[in-house]
C-alpha cells in the first residue's frame, strides 16, 4: 500500500433540505380565491454527521449499513457529484465512479457517444479515449448495440457499458455502489475479475453494498454507517458481526410489533376445548421473548394452558414448519416419555431446544394439548412465528454439527 492515505474525510456533514407542503384550506371562499396556495415549511435532513477516516492508498474500503444511512451520498461526495456543508473530502489521483445505473448517459446519445462523454467527464483527452475504445466495447460485450441509443439499451447493458469505461480510464480510485447486482452472472464474474486485477495493481476501491458475502471476499476495511454516523470501523468479520446483530436486533422488535394478536389465532385452531392454551411465547436462552435467532442459540417455546376440566390424558406437542409449511420438525411430551407428574389446572410448559441448528429463513410454529392418541383438546396451526439468522450460504432445513477431514487414500487391493 501506499505511504499517503488515497483518501481522507474530516468532519464531513453533508445536509438535504426537505419541503413540506400543507394545505391550509379552511372554506369554499378560501379554495376558490387561493386555488394554489400552500404553506411550505423548509426542514433539513442530516444525511452524514461528522464523518472522518482515511483510505490507504491500495486498500479496499466496503461501506456498509441500511438503507437511509448515508452510503451513496458519502460515495458521491467522494466523486464530486456532491458537494459537503462542513467539512472536507480529500480524493487524490484520477477518479472513476459508478454509482447510479446509467448516470451520465445520455438516453438519445448511441453508446458510442456516450463512451466519449463518460470518458470526458472522467478525464481522458479523445485520443486517450479512441485509443481504450475498442476494448471498452469488447469488455462491455454489446457489440453492434455500441451505435444504438442508449435508451434502448436493458438495464443489463446500461451498467455493462458504464462499468467498461469506469474501469477502463486506468482510476487510481474506483468508486462502486451496488449497481453491480443488476448484471448478469457471466458480467459478475468479468467485474469479480476486474476487481480482483484492480486491488493486486495497488490500486483504491471504496465498495458500497449489501453484500455482506462480498465485503468479505473484498475489503481490507469495512466503515459501518448507521444515521449518519460511523458506528463501527475495523476488520472486516468483526464490523460485519457488529452490524448483524444490530440488524437483528432491529428486525426482532419490528417482528414483535408485528405479531398477530391472539384473537386473531382463533380462526386457526381446532379441538374439544377441554384444556386451553392461553398464549404462546418464544425465548431465548435467557428467558426473553424474541423473533429473531442466531443460528445455534437456545430456543425456548412457551405455553400457557389451563383445563377446564381436570384432564388425566394430557400430552403437549409441538411441530415446526418452515416457510413453504413443510414439516421440519416435531414432538410431544409422549414421544419424549417427559414425565411432567401431576399437572396444575392452570399452568405453563416449556419445550426447550439447547442449539437451533436450523438453517437461515422463516419458521412456523404449532402447538397442541391432545390426548396420547391424537384427540385434539386444543391445536393452534401458525401459533408463532420466528427467524433464524446465519452468516453461512447452507441450504435445506437442518444444520447438523460437522466437519470435513481430508487424508491419504491407501492402496486399493
Amino acid at each position: 500500500m501506499n505511504d499517503l492515505p488515497a483518501i481522507e474525510v474530516q468532519d464531513l456533514v453533508k445536509r438535504f433540505r426537505r419541503e413540506m407542503l400543507q394545505r391550509s384550506y379552511g372554506t369554499w371562499k378560501s379554495l376558490l380565491l387561493r386555488p394554489f396556495a400552500r404553506k411550505r415549511q423548509a426542514d433539513y435532513v442530516t444525511v452524514l454527521d461528522g464523518l472522518s477516516f482515511q483510505v490507504a492508498g491500495g486498500g479496499t474500503l466496503a461501506v456498509i449499513g441500511q438503507n437511509g444511512s448515508g452510503k451513496s451520498t458519502l460515495l458521491k461526495i467522494m466523486a464530486g457529484i456532491y458537494k459537503p456543508d462542513q467539512g472536507s473530502v480529500s480524493v487524490r489521483g484520477r477518479v472513476s465512479s459508478l454509482i447510479e445505473l446509467g448516470a451520465g448517459f445520455h438516453p438519445e446519445f448511441s453508446g458510442r457517444e456516450n463512451v466519449y462523454l463518460n470518458g470526458t467527464i472522467l478525464g481522458l483527452s479523445k485520443k486517450e479515449i479512441a485509443e481504450r475504445f475498442d476494448h471498452i466495447v469488447a469488455y462491455s460485450g454489446l457489440g453492434d448495440y455500441i451505435d444504438a441509443p442508449v435508451r434502448t439499451y436493458s438495464s443489463g447493458m446500461y451498467v455493462r457499458l458504464g462499468f467498461s469505461v469506469a474501469v477502463n480510464v486506468d482510476p487510481d480510485v474506483l468508486l462502486v455502489d451496488e449497481v453491480l447486482a443488476v448484471g448478469d452472472e457471466a458480467f459478475a464474474h468479468k467485474c469479480e475479475d476486474k476487481i480482483n486485477q484492480f486491488k493486486r495493481a495497488g490500486k483504491t476501491i471504496v465498495l458500497v453494498t449489501h453484500d455482506l458475502g462480498a465485503v468479505e471476499k473484498y475489503a481490507d476495511e469495512v466503515i459501518w454507517l448507521d444515521g449518519g454516523c460511523l458506528a463501527a470501523r475495523g476488520e472486516p468479520l468483526q464490523v460485519i458481526d457488529a452490524y448483524r446483530q444490530k440488524v437483528s436486533l432491529l428486525e426482532d422488535q419490528i417482528r414483535r410489533d408485528q405479531c398477530q394478536p391472539q384473537e386473531a389465532l382463533d380462526q386457526q385452531r381446532w379441538g374439544d376445548g377441554q384444556v386451553l392454551i392461553e398464549a404462546v411465547r418464544v425465548l431465548d436462552g435467557a428467558g426473553v421473548e424474541h423473533a429473531v435467532f442466531q443460528q445455534g442459540e437456545a430456543l425456548t417455546v412457551e405455553m400457557d394452558y389451563r383445563q377446564v376440566s381436570p384432564t388425566p390424558d394430557l400430552v403437549f406437542g409441538v411441530a415446526i414448519h418452515n416457510a413453504q409449511e413443510v414439516l421440519c420438525y416435531g414432538t410431544n411430551t409422549h414421544l419424549d416419555r417427559a414425565g411432567l407428574g401431576p399437572l396444575p389446572a392452570q399452568g405453563s410448559v416449556r419445550f426447550a431446544v439447547s442449539r437451533l441448528d436450523l438453517v437461515q429463513g422463516t419458521y412456523l410454529l404449532d402447538v397442541a394439548a391432545h390426548t396420547r392418541d391424537g384427540r385434539a383438546y386444543d391445536y393452534i396451526k401458525q401459533a408463532a412465528s420466528f427467524a433464524v439468522r446465519s452468516g453461512l450460504g447452507d441450504e435445506g432445513v437442518f444444520r447438523p454439527p460437522h466437519a470435513w477431514q481430508v487424508a491419504p487414500r491407501g492402496d486399493r487391493p
